[in-house]
């Protein structure tokens, strides 16, 4: 039913943007968000990483804290009451989750990061396809991740901070309403 109307929309000029629709998808709980975690420079981990210790892992810069901050500020003008709040307990996620203030982030395993071997990207993927496998969330939902899961999902590869819409119920590949940058 989603994609009908996405398709009226978007064959009847002057109605509604594609990002729109998009965006009351969302809010409507027919749709999540995926984010890629904000700017935390370099690729993967280090050899010494440890999930428990921020100071083994690659971390936010400044400007990664900026797009986040940025990102709740633009969540909130799409949506100002409850939302969900999903993150990998990754720190560079959790902080990007934090600051940008909109909830109380909930740590989920299912977005830890599959690189480099870490995790299992299969069976990753098939927990989050069904913990989002219902046609509509109870509320607008946030998950943030790194790009081996989001790409995952979505066949795309998203830059620092990139997130995208996707209806539900999740797919594989994912339905993506729209691409967004902060």
């Amino acid at each position: 039913m989603l994609r009908i109307f996405l398709l009226c929309c978007l064959l009847l000029p002057g109605l509604l943007s594609a990002n729109e629709v998009a965006w009351a998808a969302w809010r409507e709980g027919k749709a999540v968000l995926i984010m890629r975690h904000a700017l935390a420079p370099g690729t993967g981990d280090p050899a010494h990483f440890k999930l428990e210790d921020c100071s083994t892992q690659r971390n936010l810069n400044p400007q990664g804290q900026q797009q986040a901050k940025a990102w709740g500020a633009l969540l909130l003008q799409h949506y100002a009451a409850d939302i969900t709040l999903y993150a990998s307990q990754w720190c560079r996620c959790l902080d990007t989750a934090s600051l940008m203030n909109i909830a109380e982030v909930q740590p989920l395993p299912a977005l830890n990061s599959f690189f480099a071997g870490r995790g299992n990207g299969q069976l990753q993927t098939q927990a989050l396809l069904q913990q989002f496998a219902a046609a509509t969330v109870p509320m607008p939902t946030v998950l943030v991740s790194h790009q081996v899961n989001f790409t995952a999902l979505t066949g795309y590869f998203p830059a620092s901070a990139e997130a995208a819409i996707l209806a539900l119920p999740l797919t594989s590949p994912a339905t993506v309403l729209a691409r967004i940058t902060p």
